[in-house]
This record gives C-alpha cells, sequence and structure tokens, in this order.
C-alpha cells in the first residue's frame, strides 16, 4: 500500500532526517515537505489523497497546537502527528487532548519514528508518555480545549484567520463566502469560546502559545 505524507517543519535539515527515517521503511511512502504552514493548509485543500501530516510545534514562531487547530480545522479526518524537540508531559497532553493522533520527539531513534507513524496509521494514538508520568493541564486551557472542540470545521477555519488578523472581509473572499455568512461564524465563534470581541477570542487562542508549548531549543 502506497501513503502519502506531508511534513511540515521549517528546518531543511529535519525535514531531510525526517524523511530519510520515514524512507527507511518497508512501506511504499511519498513524502512531501514543506516549511510553512501556508503551504500546508494549501495541501490540504487541494490533495484527497494525504494519509499523515507530521507538524512541527514551533513553526517560524507559529504555535504547533495553533497551527494544529488551523489543520484540523480544513481536514478533520486526516491524522495530525506533531513532532517536536518539547516534548515535556504538559505539551504532550495539550496536543492530544486537541486531537492530535500523536506525539514524536525529535530524539526519537528512525526505528521509534516508524513505530508511531504505523500506530498512527493503524488509529491507535501515540503518546511519548509513561503510566506515571504527571501533567495536568491548567483548568483554563482544559476549558478552552474543551470549547475549541466545539467548533466546526468551518467554524475553526475563521477562527484561525482572526488569529491571523483578517477582516471579515478578507475571510469572506479567502473562504469563498457571503460576508454575512463569516459574521455568522464569527458570532457562533465568539459564543463558544465564551468570549465578547475577536481580540478576546485570538487572545484565548494565544495561549497555546505563550502559556502550553515553551520556547524549542534552537537547532543544533
Amino acid at each position: 500500500m502506497k501513503y502519502r505524507f506531508v511534513i511540515v517543519d521549517d528546518h531543511p535539515l529535519f525535514r531531510g532526517a525526517l524523511k530519510l527515517a520515514l524512507s527507511s521503511s518497508k512501506d511504499d511512502v511519498d513524502i512531501v515537505e514543506t516549511g510553512d504552514l501556508e503551504s500546508a493548509k494549501v495541501l490540504l485543500q487541494t490533495s484527497s489523497d494525504i494519509d499523515l501530516v507530521l507538524l512541527d510545534l514551533a513553526l517560524n514562531g507559529i504555535g504547533g497546537l495553533t497551527g494544529l487547530v488551523s489543520l484540523r480545522a480544513l481536514q478533520p479526518t486526516v491524522p495530525i502527528a506533531i513532532v517536536s524537540a518539547t516534548d515535556d508531559p504538559l505539551t504532550v497532553r495539550a496536543a492530544l487532548t486537541l486531537g492530535a493522533s500523536g506525539f514524536i520527539s525529535k530524539s526519537s531513534s528512525p526505528e521509534l519514528i516508524n513505530d508511531a507513524v504505523r500506530a498512527i496509521l493503524d488509529g491507535e494514538i501515540w503518546s511519548p508518555l509513561t503510566c506515571g508520568e504527571e501533567g495536568e493541564l491548567d483548568p483554563e486551557i482544559v476549558e478552552l480545549i474543551r470549547c475549541m472542540r466545539k467548533l466546526t470545521p468551518q467554524q475553526g477555519r475563521v477562527l484561525a484567520m482572526m488569529a491571523d488578523g483578517m477582516l471579515n472581509k478578507q475571510i469572506a473572499h479567502e473562504l469563498n463566502v457571503s460576508e454575512a455568512t463569516i459574521k455568522a461564524h464569527v458570532s457562533a465563534v465568539l459564543y463558544k469560546l465564551g468570549v465578547e470581541s475577536r481580540t478576546q477570542a485570538v487572545i484565548r487562542l494565544a495561549r497555546f502559545k505563550e502559556d502550553v508549548v515553551p520556547a524549542e531549543p534552537p537547532a543544533a
């Protein structure tokens, strides 16, 4: 069986290393590389044969969990694995609670990476955490994740575009719908997040990067 993977990472050297690790498996694999979130969005919108997305947690300064929200909103059925050098229990739990299909440490061996990918393709959730590891999330973050999981895919896309600073008119043009439709989506997003303004919604979303995801160590 031939699989198609998308690697989303802004470090060419790591993309190459990950591609090499994935290509070493016995499976027939087609791997697409991209260094930014926007290109990944285009791939998900225009390709119907993607089996797995491997998403860097610290992508061009954008919180990986924010990117996870954006990509899941586009294709809720495509599994997304977070790949990161930051693999503390709180970050792992946040990613998995938000809907990631797995969390793979960048320090993993090629064999372990392939084990993780095979498990995810089989419908399992891959986590580096052991039963004894603690990692309780802040109650406010748990509540925010619960609210965000109520968003429809289109509402998730609208929220991600709001976070990018886009106005209703720009979002309407991007999604090819009326501005009135976007206004309705924005109202629904604010209601489901329990906030009163776009600014408050964006601030809540930004907490994923500021409070949950530590800064990723620089590449060696």
